[in-house]
Formats: C-alpha cells, sequence, structure tokens
C-alpha cells in the first residue's frame, strides 16, 4: 500500500537538492554581467571560463553583436549563454539588448564586462558595496580613481572628455569616462534598455549628472587588450573624440 500523503516526503534528497538549486538561483538572479562581444574568438573563451570557475554566484551573457570570425560558433559549441544579433549594432545597441534581457528576467544589478579580458571581476563586489553604501545609479571601474598611469595619447583624449563634462555639470568630476567596467542598478537597467537617450559613452555620463543620476568611481586595475578587435581603430577614434564633445559641450542640452 502506498503511504504518500501527498505532502512529499521532506527528507527526499532529490526534493532536498531541488530547493536548494532554487534558492541558488534566486540568489544569483541579483546581477547579471552584459558582455559585448564584437570579433572576440581569441578570449570569449577565457573570460566566460573564468566567470563560471570563479565566480558561479554571478549569471552572464554575450551579447554577440554581429561577429564576422568564430565568436558565434565558440558561444554555441562551449553551450555560453549568448544573444546573437544579425548584424553589427555598435556597442551602445549591444548594451540596450542586454539591458532589456536583464530588465526581461529581473535582475537587481547589471554588470557591463568586456569580452576582451581587460576586466577583472573581482572588483564586483567592491562595486556593489560602493553602490549600496551610496546608493548612487552607476558605479564605474576606474583606472585613476588613486592611482596615476603613464601618460599616452589614449589618456589625452580622456583627460579631454572628463574636463568637458566637468564644465557642463557643474564641477562633477569623473576621472574614467572611457571605462566600460560599468555597474547600473534596476532604474539605470530600464533607462538603458529603453530610453533612446542612454548610451554607455561619455556624453550620456554628462547628461545624467546634469538630470541628478549619482554616479561613483572605485579603483580597479585592467589587463591590456591581448586579442580580439575594439570597437575604436584611429579613424574612428578622431570621429568619436569629434562626436563626444560636440555631444558634451553643445547637443546635450537639447536632449530631454
Amino acid at each position: 500500500m502506498d503511504d504518500d500523503d501527498g505532502r512529499g516526503d521532506a527528507d527526499d534528497p532529490a526534493g532536498g537538492s531541488l530547493l536548494t538549486e532554487i534558492h541558488k538561483k534566486e540568489k544569483r538572479l541579483k546581477l547579471l554581467i552584459i558582455i559585448p562581444a564584437y570579433n572576440e574568438d581569441e578570449s570569449i573563451e577565457r573570460v566566460v571560463d573564468n566567470l563560471i570557475k570563479n565566480y558561479p554566484q554571478y549569471d552572464y551573457v554575450i551579447i554577440n553583436d554581429g561577429s564576422t570570425d568564430d565568436t558565434r560558433k565558440i558561444c554555441s559549441r562551449r553551450g555560453f549563454n549568448f544573444m546573437d544579433l544579425p548584424v553589427n549594432t555598435g556597442l551602445s545597441g549591444a548594451i540596450k539588448s542586454g539591458m532589456r534581457y536583464a530588465n526581461y528576467y529581473g535582475y537587481d544589478y547589471v554588470l557591463q564586462l568586456d569580452g576582451d579580458g581587460q576586466h577583472d571581476p573581482r572588483y564586483i563586489e567592491c562595486m556593489i558595496e560602493e553602490m549600496k553604501k551610496t546608493s548612487c545609479d552607476i558605479v564605474i571601474g576606474s583606472r585613476f580613481k588613486t592611482e596615476h598611469k603613464p601618460f599616452t595619447s589614449r589618456m589625452l583624449g580622456s583627460k579631454i572628455l572628463t574636463a568637458a563634462i566637468w564644465l557642463t555639470t557643474r564641477g562633477r568630476y569623473i576621472g574614467d569616462v572611457t571605462s566600460g567596467m560599468r555597474l547600473f542598478n534596476k532604474k539605470m537597467i530600464k533607462r538603458f534598455g529603453y530610453d533612446m537617450h542612454y548610451s554607455p559613452e561619455p556624453d550620456t555620463l554628462a547628461y545624467l549628472l546634469n538630470r541628478g543620476v549619482k554616479i561613483r568611481e572605485v579603483q580597479v586595475q585592467m589587463q591590456e587588450r591581448i586579442a580580439g578587435v575594439s570597437y575604436l581603430n584611429l579613424k574612428s577614434s578622431v570621429w568619436y573624440m569629434i562626436k563626444m564633445l560636440f555631444s558634451i559641450l553643445l547637443f546635450q542640452w537639447f536632449r530631454r
């Protein structure tokens, strides 16, 4: 005769394991790591394997931004969690897609992490703590918060944009405006996902500061890119600087 009374066996190891997995999933759902990737077939495995092995408490999604190399094949073969954009939309489009994914699945935080291995996930926890402590909306992983780096032409461009933001935001200072390692809260997830004026660029930082969004920085160490293709080359970098300065100094005042 079956002794099952319909309540289930509290000592059933399978049932206990299932509950444990549910609780683990609930904890992981708090933060999503978005990895925008364009032609990162030489580095994406290393980046994701590091997350899976050393940071399993965080979920991740790769945004394959129309790569023309083997990035998609690698993600598919390895069973990585990824979105496949049919064409290259640029960093802004990739981040917007990731933010919509995060909003759909109800994440509380999003961490933007480059697919080239430059960003170290060990700083995620201190970025979260900074956000909780200051109740800010965005935390930037900064290379220059407390450390001085050797001067380079790329740093010159960053300093010019920093000065432009300082000038147009009544003295608010962001030292590393081009850092791609950023933590966003739930409010920013929705805005970056669905508002056309929100993009992961320095001009948006000025726009947000002038609208009361709280932005903080924490010191991080970053590695040099060892493989893959950057979104910016020499020609596009010059054009990028022109666009950013125009937007920060002039266009932001016409954005709504």
